[in-house]
Order: structure tokens, then sequence, then C-alpha cells
């Protein structure tokens, strides 16, 4: 992923994530995405399918969609990795900030239900 389409899926207000199941099946997940340095930032809920499927398998698709998962541009590779607390907070903070009153209200519902260890961030990387 080269550094112009890093920046537009960053910029962008929906990523569509693409991992795999054990049997190699795709499923496709529209997230919020941030710009985090050389990579692009999730954040989830910790106990998601999505997780769960990165844990057993790292390489995923991104690429631009609408919030309803419809892809509005072409799928990448690339490497997705569970993030630490650090991570995580600091993905939080970077939603917040890209996605105004509704990224802070949806923190805090989700604060609200599941704690702070409920979610967690998702690097993505080339």
């Amino acid at each position: 992923m080269d550094d112009a389409l890093r920046d537009r899926l960053g910029a962008g207000k929906y990523l569509l994530l693409t991992s795999y199941r054990k049997n190699g099946t795709p499923v496709a997940t529209p997230v919020w995405v941030v710009r985090d340095g050389d990579a692009l930032g999730v954040w989830t809920a910790a106990d998601s399918w999505k997780v769960k499927r990165i844990r057993a398998r790292g390489d995923v698709l991104v690429g631009p969609c609408d919030m309803r998962g419809n892809p509005t541009g072409d799928q990448v590779p690339a490497t997705a990795e569970i993030c630490d607390a650090a991570t995580t907070a600091r993905y939080r903070q970077l939603i917040a900030r890209k996605y105004g009153l509704m990224g802070r209200l949806t923190l805090l519902g989700s604060r609200l239900r599941r704690g702070v260890d409920g979610t967690v961030g998702i690097r993505v990387t080339s």
C-alpha cells in the first residue's frame, strides 16, 4: 500500500476490512478508520469475530466503502494485527478527533457498555 493510497483510505469515513475464516471464506466489514503514521488504525469490540479471525490469520484486504459496506474502490492486500492497550487508547483519541460528536458518543457508549478493556485497536499495514 503506497502513501497516496494510505492517505486516501485514512481520510475516508469508512474502510472495508475483509478478513478470512479458517476455511478461507472472506468476510467484509465496514469500519471507521484513522491514519496512524505509516499505518491505518481501526477500533472495534474485543470479542468481535473480526478480531478472532485476524488473530488466526493476519492477511486482509482493505478498500474504501460506504457506511453499508458497499465498495467504492479497489481492495488491496494488507496485514492486520491486534494492538496493545496504549495503541488502542491512541486510536480512541484519533477516532474522537476525526468523527467529532458522533465518535465521542460512540466511544462513551462503548466504554459504559463494555468497559475500557472491551475494545481493541487493529493496526493495518501493507
